[in-house]
């Protein structure tokens, strides 16, 4: 009997070129969606911390008007009653996101209820604006 040279070689341990690519694509998947998550869980946090800084100027605002005793759409609201060394809030808040911000001032009416005293000008494209604000 003839032994081919298929049948008298020995098999080699160790991976095909075939398995090292899928290997190393399965792994590039899993990097890509943790980078994806990463990026959603900023976003997400950056919107948080957005709106909680407006609900904070928000409550500030409606602080200064119960503490004047005036209603909404009277005139008096002043941003130096409401952030500065002064004010209800010492510091200007700053939107976390690189493309939001805050105005520089707030209008000198104060704002009916339902309607944000200071909001966020990424709020069209980033979605940095509460589910609900009827109450604020």
């Amino acid at each position: 009997m003839k032994l081919t040279n298929t049948q008298n070689m020995k098999r080699k341990s160790g991976m095909t070129l075939i398995e090292l690519t899928v290997v190393i694509l399965v792994l590039l998947s899993l990097i890509a969606i943790l980078f994806v998550g990463a990026a959603a869980w900023k976003k997400g946090s950056d919107r948080a911390a957005c709106i909680m800084n407006q609900r904070n100027v928000q409550q500030a605002v409606r602080g200064h008007q119960n503490m004047s005793g005036a209603n909404p759409g009277d005139p008096g609201l002043l941003t130096a009653a409401i952030i500065g060394t002064d004010g209800y809030i010492q510091t200007q808040p700053v939107c976390p996101s690189a493309t939001g911000g805050y105005p520089a001032t707030i209008d000198g009416v104060y704002p009916a209820l339902g309607t944000l005293a200071y909001p966020c000008t990424a709020a069209t494209t980033l979605q940095h604006v509460p589910n609900v604000i009827a109450g604020w």
